[in-house]
Parts: structure tokens; C-alpha cells; sequence
């Protein structure tokens, strides 16, 4: 069922920002930085993204938290350039079923980046992110999108695996260490366990990563403290040229201050003016307990 969303703008945190509700969820995106989404969750209910702003710092790049856009380049896919323009003001244009947010053109790439949020329903949204090439030249590279969960007591990460085919497969990608002097722990953690369907993720603390080859596209978050689900899909095309050739990730932070939930699309050439796209699917639903990989394939049927 779909009721005509509820879109105005407000400060969030003394922050310029954009909101939109329906009577089953309520997204906002900044308008002063960004692009970035700075809040996911139920109307009067509490954040499922972490947002703390003034905490985290990579340089001048601030993470904020919540959910941006970055641009993954072949064979580079956290280079320098992926945090330019990240925390500068953006744009946005409102319509009748919800927003789309641009961000500042980066100076070195002449590339644009944003996202448009659409409510296609009263318990989902759509993400389109893209980025545009506003160059005389050619652009080439994928976009990566990531999600800052905080995650309760007890939290439950499940991402379906295989295709279900007579050849089944999953590729997953362990890491020992990383950009920026993560990581360290090897390659053997308890936190991540594979399921007959699933991998699943049950964070205890420990920094640590992995990103995965799965064909359903789809990862979700069990918060047992609200008694929510919240569930990304994003299509996968098998022929595409992928990050590490997977499409899906997760990231424990440190003492689990996060969970990332990370989708990637395949990277593509830009002629000048031209866009490249990547959309996810946003679902909130009430859960008890976690759903195995059969539930989460029937929410997005």
C-alpha cells in the first residue's frame, strides 16, 4: 500500500536537510554536506544509522555516518579522489513522491555525484544514486554505496547467498589488512558464518571486513532492540566489472561503533554528459527475529 509521502525540509541537528515520511518510515538527507542520508527509521522511533557528527576524521574528510556516495575506481576503489566534495553543500529538487539531492562538481574529475530518494511504498524507498561526467573528457570508475548502521545489543547482519542453480557458487573476499592501517586480525573471525544460504554477521567488536560475490543483491540488518528489519537490495549483473568482482560488503568498526552495510555497481566509461546510475532498495519491516535468506528473497519478489 502507498500513501502520498510527507517531504519538507528542516534542520537536522542544526544542519540544512530534506525529510520525507510515510506512516511506516522517515528518511532525511542533508542539504549543507553531502550528499548524505543522516537518518533511517520510524516516524518517532529511534536512528538506525549512526550519525555523529565531530567524532570521525580522515584528514579534513568528516564520516558523519549515515549513508553516502562514493566513486569506486578500477583497481582504486578508496583512492584519494573518492573524498573529494564529500562535506560540501549540495543541491536539491523536490517532487511529488520525494527528492533528489546533488553534491558539488569535484574539481579534478569534473565528475557530480547524488541520489534520488523515491517512495514507492509505505514500508520502501528507492535510492538512485548516480554520478555525472561534466567534463570535455572521459570518466571511468563504479559507485559504491555505504550505509553506517549502529548497531543494538544482539544485532544480526544476513546476506543470502548462491543463485540457486545446479552450479551454486558465492565468492567472498577476507581481508588481513587494509587502507589506511586497518585490520590486522588475519583471516579467521567468528564473527562472520556461513549458513547453508547465508552469510551471516553477528558483530562483536572485532574490525574486520568482508565483500562478497552474491547473486541476490541483497543485505539486511536485524535490530532486536526495535524489533525492525532493515533490508537493502541492489541488482547484480554477472557480466559486470566489480570491485574485487563482488558487489556486496560488510564492515565491523572498531568496539562495533558501525556496521556498513556496502553495495557496489559495475564500473562503466563516461563520455562527457553522460551519467552512470545505481539503485538500492530501502526496506523497513517489523521482525521479532532475524529472517533466513528465504524471507529476504520473498520481501523483494
Amino acid at each position: 500500500m502507498k500513501t502520498k509521502p510527507s517531504i519538507q525540509r528542516l534542520k537536522f541537528e542544526g544542519l540544512d536537510a530534506i525529510e520525507l515520511r510515510t506512516p511506516s518510515l522517515r528518511i532525511v538527507a542533508l542539504i549543507a554536506k553531502g550528499p548524505r542520508l543522516a537518518f533511517w527509521g520510524r516516524p518517532g522511533g529511534k536512528n538506525l544509522l549512526l550519525w555523529k557528527p565531530g567524532k570521525y576524521f580522515r584528514g579534513d574528510w568528516e564520516l558523519m555516518g549515515g549513508h553516502r556516495l562514493w566513486a569506486a575506481r578500477p583497481g582504486a576503489d578508496e583512492a584519494e579522489e573518492t573524498y573529494a566534495t564529500d562535506n560540501q553543500p549540495c543541491t536539491v529538487k523536490v517532487t511529488a513522491s520525494g527528492f533528489t539531492v546533488t553534491g558539488a562538481l569535484d574539481p579534478a574529475q569534473k565528475t557530480r555525484r547524488g541520489f534520488t530518494v523515491t517512495a514507492v511504498a509505505n514500508d520502501r524507498v528507492t535510492l538512485d544514486h548516480f554520478i555525472r561526467n561534466e567534463s570535455d573528457m572521459l570518466w571511468s570508475g563504479g559507485l559504491w554505496a555505504l550505509t553506517c548502521t549502529a548497531p543494538s545489543a544482539r544485532a544480526t547482519y544476513t546476506l543470502p547467498l548462491g543463485d540457486g542453480s545446479s552450479w551454486d557458487y558465492a565468492t567472498i573476499v577476507a581481508f588481513r589488512t587494509w587502507g589506511g592501517g586497518h585490520g590486522g586480525v588475519g583471516f579467521e573471525d567468528p564473527q562472520f558464518k556461513c549458513t547453508d544460504d547465508a552469510l551471516v554477521l553477528k558483530p562483536s567488536g572485532r574490525e574486520n571486513k568482508r565483500m562478497i560475490k552474491a547473486d541476490a543483491g541483497i543485505l539486511a540488518m536485524h535490530d532486536p532492540a526495535q524489533k525492525l528489519l532493515f533490508a537493502i537490495h541492489t541488482a547484480y549483473v554477472p557480466e559486470g566489472n566489480y570491485p574485487l568482482g563482488t558487489n556486496l560488503a560488510l564492515y565491523v568498526g572498531p568496539k562495533n561503533f558501525m556496521v556498513e552495510m556496502e553495495t557496489m555497481g559495475p564500473a562503466a566509461t563516461l563520455k562527457p554528459g553522460q551519467a552512470l546510475k545505481h539503485r538500492e532498495t530501502w526496506v523497513l519491516a517489523d521482525a521479532k527475529t532475524a529472517p533466513g535468506a528465504k524471507s529476504l528473497l520473498k520481501l523483494f519478489a
